[in-house]
């Protein structure tokens, strides 16, 4: 494993928080040009750090420390009432694994994606140059989980990493159109039906943000563990 103290890390200037209106972000990121192995890269995720494309990153924004990593202990996890109906609502799906990669298939559920769903955010307007450089291009050991229905059509496409002691998911794009299905949901719920196949005990989820709508549906997936000054906590 490398030595983290042996890896150079740099500070962005303030910018647009993505998060929160009205807010300034710094971020963290490891070297671009440093070699980053599973084992290192398993330790940064323990340590709160993400993957978007080559570049892995936290939050660093000084006294501001709404964003808080959260992940959840498969083996702890019990589905409600209502995830089981999304489960049993999507019974039907097939789940078929892939090397990420970038076809006219995928982007153009993504694109729908994006502009049904973020027309208002960083990724409008969608590309492929975006798709590329957010979801294929990377170092680390990363798949597309594609969920297809009986006739055999992709309406959903979930991007995760490989760590060593889970999955981190690091994006889900769905079909607009089949918003009664909560393809979004389901696409975490499998996830976590996987870590444990795989005996892989955590999925993590990313940051949640208390005060961003967006993030709220993190807390629907109980127990979770929040990274909480430095130190994994569980949240029942």
């Amino acid at each position: 494993m490398t030595n983290l103290r042996s890896i150079n890390f740099y500070a962005t200037p303030g910018h647009h928080c993505s998060y929160l209106p009205n807010r300034e972000a710094k971020t963290l990121f490891v070297d671009p040009q440093a070699i980053i192995a599973k084992d290192t890269y398993s330790q940064l995720s323990e340590l709160g750090f993400r993957r978007s494309g080559r570049h892995i990153y936290r939050p660093h924004c000084g006294e501001c420390q709404a964003c808080i990593s959260v992940r959840i202990p498969c083996t702890q996890f019990r589905p409600t009432r209502s995830q089981k109906r999304i489960l049993a609502r999507n019974r039907d799906l097939k789940v078929r694994v892939v090397s990420p990669q970038l076809n006219r298939e995928y982007y153009q559920l993504y694109e729908r994606y994006i502009i049904d769903r973020h027309a208002d955010g960083d990724m409008y307007p969608p590309s492929e140059e975006q798709f590329m450089s957010f979801l294929v291009e990377g170092d680390q050991e990363s798949v597309f989980f594609e969920f297809r229905d009986r006739q055999n059509k992709l309406i959903a496409l979930a991007v995760s990493d490989f760590l060593e002691e889970g999955l981190s998911a690091i994006y889900t794009f769905f079909e607009p159109a089949e918003y009664k299905r909560s393809l979004g949901s389901y696409a975490i719920l499998w996830q976590i039906s996987e870590c444990e196949r795989l005996k892989l005990p955590y999925l993590y989820l990313g940051y949640w943000v208390k005060d961003c709508r967006k993030m709220n549906y993190k807390l629907a997936y109980r127990p979770i563990e929040m990274l909480l000054d430095n130190s994994w906590v569980l949240i029942r």
